[in-house]
């Protein structure tokens, strides 16, 4: 979630043209459609503060598209759809700024007031930022220890068959069911929920289940080689856990974010990146930001990858965590797969695209070689046309067709890869017609965000 902090000038010009920014829902569209765009409507005009820049990046409507944002006092007043600066500009110049990175989740956001971290004052705003972690384990500086378990230690019930049991969090409502996807209200946000476990089972010779304390689920993929693949999922759905267990008993550990039982027992929920400060950058941003269109030499991607989060790492987290924390997500820097890109309404990869997923596939080959315990998030993206729910169960069928081909012809495990779709909220190419730019997937390395990597 991006949210902006503003001053009381801003904010009350803010919470007048937030409404008028606000796009109407559109009629409901079959699943995969994208349809025809309204008729342009003038955004809102507003007189920035001067210079109003975080770190040493441009505030744009690119990257501010969808923040949430708050007045002086902590208030909530609305989500910026759209913003044109008073002086017909879409960014606001400042200082030293340097270029701004369009298509950016977060990287520019502050934390709401109110949460468990301070507002930077101006001195502070102002002290070079610090240089990124050189490792995984130099990043990963966990406040609080981790004692890792085996997942089949604890002692569980076990079922004929699978019951959905995944209960709703208080205030996640399901605003609509589009196939075999559900749109649900989370937060601030609307975000679309799948089940990956029909990836998780393909080809397996057995699959079982067994009920365990506290409302979770444990499951057991056992591939024809005897590798078992074994997700502990909480109450709500979410993995908290996951690893793949060798023939020989060898455990390698994907996902751990814990028995972090106070956010089992949180029935509503909390984005973890309001806990976290902003984020500020030391590097360029080409070293943040990846577009696979630049790439000359394959080993790129093998290189971009491997690096560590750009800050520390603070806790694990789970994987709905990772998914749903714009904040939470910036951490880890991202590739654009912008070599791929998708039909009008589209999650069907063209013959003729395969092959230019082989370098990535490589990439995470080689580093699954040295880690088999890697765990990568493949984001789906759409244009602006049509309706914001269909989009995002498109986007998401997008970064599950991805994945998917990263399994079936290139080998890559699918208890390594995460999918998730955003819809239209982070558009690289910032307009409201078609653009096949938009229609995208972005891939992160997330594994220090999920699971121990000490000695990496």
């Amino acid at each position: 979630m991006k949210q902006l902090f503003v001053t009381t000038a801003l904010a009350a010009a803010l919470s007048v043209t937030a409404a008028q920014a606000q796009e109407t829902e559109s009629q409901p569209v079959p699943m995969g459609q994208e349809t025809a765009p309204a008729a342009d409507e003038p955004l809102p005009t507003i007189t920035p503060p001067d210079g109003y820049v975080e770190g040493e990046v441009v505030l744009t409507t690119e990257n501010l598209q969808g923040a949430t944002v708050y007045d002086a006092s902590g208030d909530e007043i609305g989500e910026v759809h759209g913003l044109v600066f008073a002086n017909g500009s879409t960014s606001l110049q400042g200082g030293d700024a340097g270029a701004a990175m369009q298509g950016s989740d977060a990287a520019t956001t502050m934390p709401a007031p109110g949460a468990d971290t301070e507002v930077p004052d101006a001195a502070t705003e102002t002290t070079p930022a610090a240089p990124p972690p050189a490792s995984d384990a130099e990043a990963q500086q966990l406040e609080a220890p981790v004692e890792v378990q085996s997942l089949r230690e604890e002692e569980g019930r076990r079922v004929e068959r699978r019951e959905e049991r995944r209960e709703r969090r208080e205030g996640a409502d399901v605003l609509r069911e589009i196939g075999d996807r559900l749109v649900i209200q989370l937060g601030n946000h609307a975000v679309v929920q799948s089940d990956d476990r029909g990836r998780l089972e393909r080809d397996a010779s057995e699959v079982y289940y067994e009920e365990l304390p506290r409302g979770r689920t444990r499951e057991t993929v056992v591939r024809p080689n005897g590798v078992q693949v074994v997700t502990i999922r909480d109450r709500y759905g979410d993995v908290v856990r996951r690893s793949r267990i060798m023939p020989d008993g060898r455990e390698y550990v994907l996902v751990y974010a814990g028995d972090d039982r106070g956010r089992e027992e949180r029935r509503g929920w909390r984005d973890p990146g309001l806990d976290l400060p902003p984020l500020r950058l030391s590097i360029p941003a080409e070293d943040y930001i990846l577009d696979a269109g630049r790439v000359d030499d394959p080993r790129a991607y093998y290189d971009f990858l491997d690096q560590p989060p750009v800050e520390r790492v603070r806790r694990l987290y789970s994987v709905d965590e990772v998914r749903y924390s714009a904040r939470v997500r910036d951490s880890v820097r991202r590739i654009d797969l912008d070599t791929i890109t998708f039909d009008f309404g589209s999650a069907s990869i063209s013959e003729d695209a395969i092959p230019r997923l082989e370098a990535l596939a490589g990439a995470m080959e080689r580093l699954l070689g040295e880690n088999p315990a890697e765990t990568f998030l493949i984001e789906g993206h759409t244009d602006a046309v049509g309706s914001d729910l269909a989009n995002l169960a498109l986007s998401d069928r997008r970064a599950e067709a991805i994945a998917a081909a990263l399994t079936n012809v290139f080998g890559i495990p699918p208890e390594n890869l995460v999918t998730q779709g955003y819809g239209e909220r982070y558009l690289k190419v910032n307009t409201q017609e078609p653009e096949r730019e938009n229609r995208r997937v972005a891939v992160r390395r997330i594994t220090p965000l999920v699971a121990p990597v000490a000695g990496r």
